[in-house]
């Protein structure tokens, strides 16, 4: 989790077992979580530069009235399981997109950079169906959460599990997991 934006919140969740699930918001609406062994003994929301200047084993002062967002119920159901070599080509796909629109525009007209962002983000490069038929959508905002914050082992022969729980699609790899709910919904009401 030290890839967040030191000035972004962090939840602490019981996992339970000497466990604890960080938990925290990307920019672009994807929540992501790893798990560490801790112990705390009720939910409680830190600031992330808090949280990582927090050495002596002092949890930082409490900012829970400050995260806004629900949390899926996890671990969800088990959909299909993806090569993690296919998620980081999909993810370093996107970056050369990226990179080439910013540079040469599309269709050699110049694209503003947040309206490329938020097309690249709603893009939905993978695609699985349930055992009941149902497709589920895995847009690269999922994608890009677990390539950037290096949820993923390149080169390692993991793999990536697609998961589902309720309204929430989630990218669980190796070393954490990124959600997403769909309908643009996640505020606490």
């Amino acid at each position: 989790m030290a890839r967040l934006d030191p000035g972004g919140l962090v939840r602490l969740r019981p996992a339970g077992q000497g466990a604890v699930a960080l938990w925290s918001r990307l920019p672009w609406g994807v929540l992501v979580c790893r798990g560490i062994p801790a112990n705390v003994e009720r939910d409680r929301t830190v600031a992330a530069r808090d949280l990582l200047a927090s050495v002596d084993g002092d949890l930082p002062a409490s900012r829970d009235t400050d995260w806004h967002w629900s949390l899926p119920p996890v671990p969800g159901t088990l959909v299909e399981r993806i090569p993690a070599a296919d998620v980081l080509r999909v993810g370093e796909a996107a970056a050369r997109t990226v990179r080439t629109a910013a540079a040469e525009g599309v269709g050699g007209r110049p694209v503003g950079s947040r309206i490329l962002r938020d097309a690249l983000l709603d893009h939905v490069p993978i695609v699985v169906t349930t055992d009941g038929g149902a497709h589920i959508p895995v847009s690269q905002r999922l994608v890009q959460a677990v390539v950037r914050m290096g949820f993923v082992a390149p080169g390692s022969g993991d793999f990536v599990d697609v998961r589902i729980s309720g309204p929430w699609t989630a990218l669980a790899c190796a070393y954490g997991s990124a959600w997403h709910r769909g309908g643009g919904g996640g505020l606490i009401g």
